[in-house]
């Protein structure tokens, strides 16, 4: 029959654990399978990032969502009529705000089906039946080019294009039908999104390596081994205040696939609760794949200036020692030879080889030492 263990008794191995004694030794100690230690601790994880995990996309649908109703409420305080007035009342209310509200929101807040309310227009607008049937043939034809375009182009530029493929149409007319569709080009807003770009890539380190406790800053990169004619890419991330080497994977292809997988091992193996990682600029820490996986764990960017290896000093200065201390010495003749030394060579890196950054303690000794002060404060 399958043993149960008291609830406590869990909590209590998890939390030695986190304290820096690791599965195998706790296995031995208590008797218990480290299969089912690890069981433990990946339901501990999954209650943690239950509890943690606030997704930033979330966060502004919702500011959208806010914002959309403070301009409804407006719209319905500004409307001589109610939802529920005749359909007519409601067309010209529509009418008389577009030139402050998009037609699409109006529509909305005043419960009118699109559709009806442009049919309406190309009936009744100014009694001009003939240029609001032009209107609507053209905008389909306005939308094509500006998504041709990739949204770069504005009324001006449509304008010219359409006139190219022989529309005679006027350019404020152009202008009026992008408008109250809403396609604006991007070119405005470029520099805005250069300049919030450039601010979420800042260095919060600025080569300040010495941090007050584990899981403060991490810091990773990719480094490329050849061999046999292949290219190997091993992904490192190290948590500053121990020098440890916390996570790493190894691929074929430098990918934010590989950059990804080794971010979530490590935080899944630590829990950091407030925490900064360092990498350098390359694709693969800067895609919005890869930025909006951190974000939803509230974790802050931090990146070395261009063309600065010294920004990541800590991680290069790993990767020297990985390939000149094992990989350059021996004589590997297989992939999995080579997963096989790097894997043993971070073992002995964070548990047997003294660091001259932590008073020739090695990573392991030195954060035991951090959580046996904290245990005791306890």
């Amino acid at each position: 029959m399958k043993k149960i263990y008291p609830t406590e008794q869990k909590q209590e191995i998890i939390k030695r654990h986190l304290c820096g004694v690791t599965i195998t030794e706790l296995s031995r100690e208590t008797g218990v399978s480290r299969s089912t230690l690890y069981s433990w601790l990946k339901e501990y994880n999954n209650g943690i990032k239950e509890e943690r995990q606030i997704r930033v996309r979330d966060f502004y649908d919702l500011k959208h969502k806010c914002e959309q109703q403070e301009k409804m409420i407006k719209i319905l305080q500004r409307s001589p009529c109610t939802v529920s007035a005749p359909l007519r009342e409601r067309f010209k209310v529509v009418s008389d705000l577009s030139d402050e509200y998009s037609i699409s929101l109006l529509c909305k807040t005043l419960n009118v089906a699109k559709g009806s309310y442009f049919n309406h227009i190309l009936r009744n607008k100014n009694e001009d039946t003939l240029a609001a049937k032009k209107r609507a043939e053209l905008t389909p034809v306005i939308e094509e080019i500006f998504n041709e375009s990739k949204q770069i182009y504005g009324a001006n530029k449509v304008h010219a294009v359409l006139k190219e493929r022989g529309y005679c149409v006027g350019e404020k007319t152009v202008a009026n039908i992008m408008h109250d569709n809403g396609w604006f080009s991007v070119r405005g807003a470029s520099k805005k999104l250069y300049l919030m770009y450039q601010e979420k890539k800042q260095n919060l380190l600025n080569q300040h390596f010495t941090v007050n406790g584990p899981n403060e800053v991490w810091v990773g990169d990719v480094t490329q081994f050849r061999l046999n004619g292949h290219n190997y890419y091993i992904c490192v991330i190290i948590d500053l205040y121990a020098r440890k080497v916390v996570g790493y994977k190894i691929s074929k292809s430098n990918s934010t696939q590989l950059t990804k997988a080794t971010f979530k091992y490590a935080y899944e193996s630590r829990l950091p609760a407030d925490l900064i990682f360092h990498s350098d600029r390359g694709a693969n820490y800067t895609s919005n794949t890869y930025m909006s996986y951190l974000q939803q764990f509230g974790v802050r960017q931090s990146f070395s200036k261009a063309g600065t290896p010294y920004d990541n000093s800590v991680v290069e200065a790993f990767f020297k020692s990985l390939k000149a201390e094992k990989l350059y010495r021996l004589e590997l003749s297989s992939e999995k030879e080579f997963k096989t030394a790097v894997k043993n060579y971070i073992s002995f890196y964070n548990s047997s080889r003294p660091h001259t950054m932590l008073k020739y303690k090695t990573p392991d000794a030195f954060e035991a030492k951090f959580f046996s002060k904290f245990k005791s404060s306890d």
